[in-house]
């Protein structure tokens, strides 16, 4: 077996679990499960939403595997490059989606998702500097992006530069003076200016 064909097969066992767990978890809140036939709907309330079919897990490991054999044979689609970065993030595959990422970046280097993408994926993988380099690209581009100076300011606190993440608190305090994550980022900033108090 090839590594891509076992990196198929990861990704496909994975994925069964996702899904899996996602539609137990839809099932456990919905109540008992409901045919999605004609007969099945026929007794449901008109308002009810539209019953549907559990996906194939064989069905979505083939999209899985197309969605990321497109993004490989076509380096130049934009949009197939997002799909494969997309569907390694979400089986925190942050390295794979990055690489994807960074093509997309490459063919349309103004996107300002893609930039926002490529600082939360780094952040996620722990790559603080890079995380910080595509999160101030973003803010470039605008500059009073709530979620953009969180993550600048949580990629500064996770590398453990206070400067930095001290800069970061200052904007988003005058951005957005009540945003939820700001008392957690005093509490760190503090604790990575005086370790000693931390303990």
């Amino acid at each position: 077996m090839t590594r891509d064909n076992l990196l198929f097969a990861i990704i496909g066992l994975l994925l069964g679990f996702i899904i899996g767990f996602m539609f137990h978890s839809s099932m456990s809140q919905r109540g008992p499960a409901v045919p999605a036939t004609a007969a099945g709907t026929q007794n449901l309330p008109a308002d009810h939403p539209q019953v549907q079919p559990t996906p194939d897990p064989k069905q979505v490991f083939a999209e899985v595997q197309a969605s990321i054999a497109q993004a490989r044979n076509e380096p130049k689609n934009f949009d197939a490059q997002l799909k494969a970065a997309e569907l390694y993030y979400q089986i925190q595959r942050y390295d794979s989606a990055i690489e994807f990422l960074i093509k997309a970046n490459q063919l349309r280097p103004d996107d300002y998702s893609t930039l926002v993408a490529l600082g939360l994926v780094n952040l996620d993988a722990e790559h603080y500097d890079a995380s910080q380099k595509w999160y101030r690209a973003a803010l470039s581009k605008k500059s009073d992006d709530v979620a953009v100076l969180a993550g600048l300011c949580a990629a500064a606190l996770g590398k453990g530069d206070a400067k930095a993440a001290e800069q970061a608190i200052a904007k988003l305090e005058k951005v957005h003076p009540s945003a939820q994550d700001l008392p957690q980022f005093r509490d760190k900033l503090n604790s990575l200016k005086n370790p000693s108090k931390a303990q």
